[in-house]
């Protein structure tokens, strides 16, 4: 369907009563109150919190139990237990305006509780991989559906919303890279690449990242210098700038995306970026300089090799002012207003 960023799905369950609203005026105070749904809470997701507690949002997170990436069967059954319990227990329903599923492996429990309207948010994997078919059911059953980007969209048979995370501009600012170097003590006579991500993420191709790595390295017009490669994972989101400040480029090889924020925020940062054609990452590198979208894996090699030869920060921040935390919290209130809370 057709990506929108003011419409919401009109396909309100019919065993839902329609939410109530006060007719509230928005004073900048707290007037709308939400359920967070979430398997992790990752940095993205609590400045997005932020965000939306400055545009007059109360949010009370809910995550799935147990450890990040060995969750089992029964983790997400007594989930089911968590949410109604929060939902349905006497004097409860009313706690809440809306519930907003964060990733669809979340979005059956959302929709299991029938007295709030539910929002659902797609990461991207939960929509490009093994858990699409869960995904795509509950996005039209849901009163309205949020992506990621386009490309995104157009997976889901029902209306959405495209509202990428956004990013906070004041943490992820260009800086010295020689005085970043030196904070982490990479040393300034080799050239060094960002990886964003833990190298056993499988989306995410960390041995395509090796492989490009070690082949820009044997291209004849390879830089006079060792190349370093460097996962980026395991550190608190505060460190991540630094990082991004200290390297000659980024290199994401993910075999999926939606909007991932390492692009944007490397993008803040003015730091060059080879990329694979993911999600919504060939849109925001369009008219970016040093900055490559390529396909196999001699092209992303010669891609970064050209990067070192420039070597020149890009024009990243100029282009991505769009994806403000901001304007991220100006449109999630408004997609909430949509399916009628908080008018």
């Amino acid at each position: 369907m057709t990506p929108t960023e003011s419409t919401a799905h009109s396909g309100r369950r019919a065993d839902r009563p329609a939410t109530e609203t006060s007719g509230r005026e928005r004073t900048g105070a707290t007037d709308l109150r939400a359920l967070q749904l979430v398997t992790t809470a990752r940095p993205f997701f609590a400045e997005q919190l932020r965000a939306l507690s400055r545009n007059g949002v109360d949010s009370t997170t809910l995550p799935v139990s147990g450890p990040s990436g060995s969750r089992s069967v029964t983790h997400f059954l007594r989930y089911y237990q968590d949410v109604l319990a929060r939902t349905l227990r006497p004097g409860t329903a009313g706690d809440w305006d809306v519930i907003h599923a964060n990733f669809g492996l979340v979005a059956p429990h959302a929709l299991a509780q029938p007295v709030r309207p539910v929002v659902l948010s797609l990461w991207g994997s939960d929509l490009m991989g093994k858990y699409g078919t869960v995904s795509r059911w509950c996005a039209r059953r849901c009163d309205a559906v949020i992506v990621m980007s386009e490309e995104m969209a157009d997976l889901v048979d029902v209306e959405c919303h495209v509202i990428p995370h956004g990013i906070d501009f004041e943490r992820f600012a260009p800086r010295s890279r020689r005085e970043a170097r030196a904070s982490l003590g990479w040393k300034s006579d080799s050239r060094h690449v960002l990886f964003p991500y833990a190298p056993d993420r499988e989306v995410k191709d960390y041995p395509r990242a090796e492989r490009v790595v070690e082949r820009a390295g044997d291209r004849s017009d390879a830089p006079n210098a060792p190349i370093r490669l460097h996962a980026v994972h395991g550190i608190s989101h505060e460190e991540v700038p630094t990082y991004m400040n200290a390297a000659d480029a980024m290199l994401m090889t993910s075999r999926r995306e939606g909007s991932p924020n390492a692009i944007k925020e490397a993008l803040a940062c003015n730091l060059p970026i080879v990329a694979t054609d993911v999600g919504d990452v060939g849109e925001r590198l369009d008219g970016v300089y040093p900055s490559y979208v390529c396909d196999t894996d001699e092209d992303l090699a010669s891609a970064l090799t050209t990067v070192f030869d420039i070597d020149a920060r890009s024009n990243g921040r100029e282009t991505v002012e769009d994806a403000s935390l901001e304007r991220t919290g100006e449109q999630l209130r408004a997609v909430y207003e949509s399916v009628g809370v908080g008018t």
